[in-house]
């Protein structure tokens, strides 16, 4: 069966996801922290028990926790090698602590026929379980190569306003390891496509590309210590689209614009190709 356009609208049956404070340290080690200091840059994210240095959680975890909705083999049936990610986005009514548990209601928001591909929309939105307060929104844009041509709507365009023409207001620089994406894919996105050579290439890709999740909680970490003086509690939201697949061992430049209440943002990698672009950052 194709891509089934008839999954638009319906939600899901809420589902619950609780996670603990290793859970929350695996995924920052994941996405780089600790790397530049492990004695003392940011033992708030890697360890629980450093004196006077409370655990605080990554508010990109949300894209490990915050994923709910229609199972992937409602959409119709594809091959899973041909599934890139396309855009994420996050929002956040306050820090995540490092113990909780989520009830999580998503629904496929869009379907459409890109003609080389399909276009998969998801959102989800997710309270706490007790007590029935926001925690987070997510919403993905997967892309399905050669899932397209069934006659549905083309969807939205993928343009962006261009960036400001003056220099970034701030800018920093994270290398990736060479095992990144096997570190990372502990978090619980075990898609081959991200540690089999055999797998890749079938892909059409020269060897394993990092996660792009993996590569947005980079971006993401520039941006709470650029822009939010490393607190978490004021990480409101994040946008991006993935542009270009990234590669283990990769180094990131974050370019970052300020424009009023609203942060513009952009990732490149050491070859002057940018990985993520279309970005929008908020925090408080």
């Amino acid at each position: 069966m194709p891509i089934n356009p008839d999954i638009v609208g319906a939600p899901s049956d809420p589902v619950e996801r609780s996670w603990s404070h290793t859970d929350c340290l695996l995924y920052a080690l994941g996405v780089g922290a600790g790397s530049l200091d492990a004695v003392d840059f940011e033992l708030e994210y890697t360890t629980e028990n450093s004196a006077d240095r409370p655990q605080h959680v990554l508010p990109t975890f949300a894209t490990v926790v915050g994923v709910g909705g229609m199972p992937r083999r409602a959409w119709g049936s594809f091959d899973p090698a041909m599934l890139v990610h396309g855009e994420q986005s996050i929002e956040l009514f306050g820090p995540i602590p490092p113990d909780a548990t989520v009830r999580t209601t998503g629904m496929v928001t869009g379907v459409y026929d890109k003609g080389s591909g399909a276009v998969v929309v998801t959102s989800s939105s997710s309270v706490d379980a007790h007590t029935g307060e926001p925690r987070f929104t997510t919403s993905s844009s997967l892309f399905i190569r050669g899932e397209g041509g069934f006659g549905g709507e083309r969807g939205p365009s993928a343009g962006a306003d261009p960036l400001p023409g003056r220099e970034p207001d701030d800018i920093v620089i994270y290398t990736t390891r060479s095992d990144q994406a096997l570190l990372y894919r502990l978090s619980g996105d075990r898609n081959p496509l991200h540690s089999d050579p055999v797998f890749a290439k079938r892909a059409g890709f020269e060897r394993p590309i990092l996660h792009g999740l993996c590569t947005y909680g980079f971006t993401g970490r520039a941006l709470l210590h650029a822009l939010c003086g490393s607190d978490p509690a004021r990480f409101r939201s994040m946008a991006g689209r993935f542009s270009r697949p990234t590669y283990p061992g990769d180094t990131l430049t974050v370019s970052m614009w300020s424009q009023g209440d609203v942060v513009r943002f952009r990732t490149d990698n050491q070859r002057g190709e940018t990985v993520i672009d279309a970005g929008s950052f908020v925090c408080s």
